[in-house]
This record gives C-alpha cells, sequence and structure tokens, in this order.
C-alpha cells in the first residue's frame, strides 16, 4: 500500500524507465523495528551498542526496489560490527557495505551525510538511474529528494510506519511503509 504517491513524471500506470539506485539507512530502519516492538528499546545507549539481532526483510525491500526496474546500486550504511548476524543475506543479495563508526557518543547524522553525499555522486555520474529508493524514516533526507528531483529522477522512500517523519514522506514521489511492503 502506498502511503503517498504524487508522480510528476509518467503516467499513473508506467513504472519510470531506468535503473534503480537502492540506499539504505540501515540502522534507522532497524531502529524503527525495533521500537515498534518496544518503544525505547533501541534508543537506550546500553542495547544501541550491542549485537543486534535480524529484524529487517532485506529481501522484501530489494524485491520492491526491484519492482521500479533493475538494480544498479545496492549499497547500505551502517556501523556493521553490532549487524554481523545479517551476513548471510547481505552476501547472497551483493549489498554494498558501507561502514560508519561513530566519530563521538551521539554518532548522529554519519549515514545521514555519506547516503546523501554518495547519491549525489552516482546521479551525476550514472544518467542510467531512473529512481532512487531511499530506506529511511529520517526527515534529514528531504534536501536530497529536492535534489533528485531536480535532477529529473523519481524518488521513492520506504520507511518504518511509527518512526517516518511526514515531511521526509511527502518529499518523496511515493513513500512506502516497510510494514505494508512485507506484507503479503
Amino acid at each position: 500500500m502506498c502511503f503517498f504517491q504524487r508522480d510528476l513524471m509518467s503516467p499513473p500506470d508506467q513504472k519510470p524507465s531506468g535503473s534503480v539506485a537502492l540506499y539504505w539507512d540501515f540502522e534507522n530502519l532497524h531502529a524503527a523495528l525495533c521500537e515498534a516492538r518496544q518503544e525505547g528499546s533501541y534508543s537506550k545507549q546500553d542495547n544501541r551498542f550491542k549485537v543486534q539481532d535480524p529484524l529487517v526483510n532485506i529481501q522484501a525491500v530489494i524485491d520492491f526496489a526491484s519492482s521500479y526496474g533493475p538494480l544498479a546500486i545496492n549499497r547500505a550504511y551502517c556501523n556493521w560490527q553490532y549487524f554481523g548476524r545479517y551476513r548471510d543475506v547481505l552476501l547472497h543479495n551483493a549489498m554494498e557495505l558501507i561502514q560508519l563508526f561513530p566519530p563521538g557518543a551521539s554518532a548522529k547524522n554519519g549515514a545521514d551525510i555519506r547516503l546523501c553525499l554518495d547519491a549525489m555522486e552516482d546521479l551525476g555520474r550514472f544518467g542510467h538511474i531512473g529512481t532512487v529508493v531511499i530506506v529511511s524514516g529520517d526527515s534529514d533526507y528531504m534536501p536530497i529528494a529536492q535534489k533528485i528531483k531536480a535532477f529529473g529522477r523519481r524518488v521513492v522512500g520506504l520507511g518504518g510506519r511509527t518512526t517516518t517523519n511526514a515531511h521526509w514522506a511527502t518529499s518523496c514521489h511515493e513513500f512506502h511503509f516497510y510494514e505494508d511492503v512485507i506484507s503479503p
């Protein structure tokens, strides 16, 4: 189910052409799923810096992104030292993992900044990318949505139902909740 759809590029029944770039703010989605299970469970300092149980259905998200066209980029940003239990599914899906060590105690915005810089560089280099899918519910991605649109590309967001910022969702041509994507 689509939370929000505003397609300025093609008729409603037609998918855009070109390849897909899939960018994951992986910890953002994982944290949203933890919080959905039990409020406050992930944000506690001691829980955040421990080995995490797998909660994200990676294959479902990749299948969703692939519905827009062939995946050209599948890149995920995270401090992977705590997410080793995802190893097999990440390798199976040939995901490019970007390791982000937090520079301070808050560890804020490291993935956001790197993801945005990489997305802009990729859009400038690869003209075949027609759709950009960003997996996050974070409002920090609003400016990148505007830039992607300025490049004439489609931006699709995907985030957790209870933690997604409404302004981020409306910044996208389409926004979907993760919970709707994984349900049959």
